[in-house]
Parts: structure tokens; C-alpha cells; sequence
């Protein structure tokens, strides 16, 4: 009998160390930090990178673009007035070159010969290397006007929305000017912060919910944590204090939407 009794005994302990364990388990699995930030988009501002007179503007704020869409378009006239002018440029130093060679062709044999002197033969060879450089120079000319001509067009460099439209069609601007403020659809970012007696809770890499107030909810990872607390702290603080301190926090969302805006106020849960 005494038997039987220990044996109940060490059953019912051992089945309620098991059931505390699961418990525990299970209560841990649903506890997760819950921080709070806000949507941080990239914004791209464009312009031309030449001066010029806009002709087109093909979008409104508002507008969705794609990557490679032309935005704007400056008067390309000059520039290919400029690009005719560097390629007959070349076209008239392509002759002198050939002209040049044959020369120095023909007087390096009579030299040989003895038929013209060093001096008139060391003069050709100097024309026909000035010809080369020349073409060199030229060569350059007519890449740099093609590039010029191809800079009076702005293309999207992302998939994005159009924020602000600075400038109207015959505006005539300096290079570097602002036309378009594009904000990037991706990357999506969540800004937020974390306190120091948590931060051991959090590693790069690590999966998080995002939800928003309005009921969204997408699926992100930690991809930076600030070596450094946001508020530098004193040479002399208490332990208090420094647990006061927070350290700023990059989640990337995976999959964004339009349902993301910039500085949304989203709540953030870790699953530890």
C-alpha cells in the first residue's frame, strides 16, 4: 500500500512538472517586445545633370512610375547641334590622320635612302602622333556631348511615387536643379528604438510583425541596431539612468504596400 501511495505521488509531481513546463513554454512563446516607431521611405530628389530648357514634364505629383520611365526632357537641340559639330570634328581629323600617315610612311622608306633628310622625316613622324592625339581629343569631345545629350532626359531610377513637382515646362534651369522628389517604393523602412535592458533581447536578422493602426500587418526583419545610445550619456551616470537610455532600430519590411506611409505612426512586436 505504502508503495502504491509513493508511486501516485511521484506521478502526480512528475505530470505537474511536465504541465509547468509546457505552460511556461507555451507563455513564453507568447510574450514578445512590443516597440513603437514610425515609416521611414527613402526620397530620391531629381534633376538634370546639364542646364537647358525643360520641354516635357510627363508626370504629376501623385503619379506612380516605374524604373527607366522618362520623367522629363530638356530641349535637346543645343546639345545635338553640339554632337554634330565634335563628330565633323573628327570627320576633318580622320582626313589630316590619313594624310599624315601616308606622309610619314613614304618618308620613313627614303630615309632609308638617304632621299630626304632626318630632319624632314623626324617632322612628318611629329604630324602624324599630333593627328593621333587629336583624334584621342576628339574621340572625347563626341563621348562627352552624347553623354550630355543623353543627360537632358530624367528617368526614374526606381518603381515610386511622385511627392513633389517642382518645376514647369519651359523653365529654364541650371544642372543640378530639382524637378522631381520620387519616394521609393522599396526599401520601406520602420524607425524605431529599443531600451538598453532590452537590447539583449534583439539581433540583426531577427523576424518582427509590424502592425499598423488602421488594422495592416506585415512581416519585417531587424536589419541595423545603432552601436550607440541616441542620447549620449555622461562620464558619471547612475544605473538608473542608463537604463533610461534607448538605441535606434531599423526594421525592413519584406513585403510593402501603398499601405505604408512616410511617418506612420506602427507598432512593432520581436518574438524572442
Amino acid at each position: 500500500m505504502k508503495k502504491i501511495i509513493i508511486a501516485v505521488v511521484l506521478i502526480i509531481l512528475i505530470a505537474g512538472g511536465v504541465s509547468f513546463f509546457f505552460v511556461r513554454k507555451a507563455e513564453n512563446k507568447k510574450q514578445a517586445l512590443t516597440l513603437y516607431g514610425n515609416v521611414d521611405i527613402r526620397d530620391v530628389n531629381l534633376g538634370f545633370r546639364v542646364s537647358g530648357r525643360i520641354e516635357k514634364l510627363n508626370f504629376e505629383e501623385g503619379d506612380r512610375v516605374k524604373k527607366g520611365d522618362i520623367m522629363a526632357v530638356l530641349d535637346k537641340e543645343p546639345f545635338e547641334v553640339d554632337l554634330a559639330i565634335a563628330k565633323a570634328d573628327m570627320s576633318k581629323i580622320k582626313a589630316k590622320l590619313a594624310n599624315a600617315e601616308i606622309t610619314y610612311k613614304r618618308n620613313a622608306r627614303l630615309v632609308e635612302k638617304n632621299s630626304v633628310s632626318q630632319q624632314v622625316y623626324d617632322e612628318s613622324k611629329y604630324a602624324l602622333e599630333q593627328c593621333l592625339a587629336e583624334e584621342v581629343s576628339a574621340k572625347g569631345l563626341i563621348n562627352k556631348s552624347e553623354i550630355k545629350l543623353k543627360d537632358t532626359e530624367i528617368l526614374a531610377p526606381n518603381n515610386g511615387t511622385v511627392l513633389t513637382r517642382v518645376c514647369e515646362v519651359g523653365t529654364i534651369i541650371e544642372a543640378g536643379s530639382i524637378v522631381y522628389t520620387l519616394a521609393l517604393d522599396n526599401p520601406v523602412w520602420i524607425r524605431t528604438y529599443v531600451s538598453e535592458p532590452d537590447l539583449g533581447h534583439i539581433h540583426p536578422g531577427q523576424t518582427v510583425t509590424v502592425l499598423t493602426d488602421s488594422g495592416g500587418k506585415y512581416k519585417g526583419q531587424v536589419g541595423f541596431i545603432s552601436p550607440q545610445a541616441e542620447f549620449t550619456p555622461k562620464n558619471v551616470e547612475t544605473t538608473q539612468l542608463r537604463t533610461d537610455l534607448v538605441y535606434r532600430l531599423r526594421v525592413i519590411i519584406n513585403s510593402p504596400d501603398n499601405g505604408l506611409r512616410q511617418g506612420m505612426p506602427v507598432t512593432v512586436k520581436v518574438q524572442e
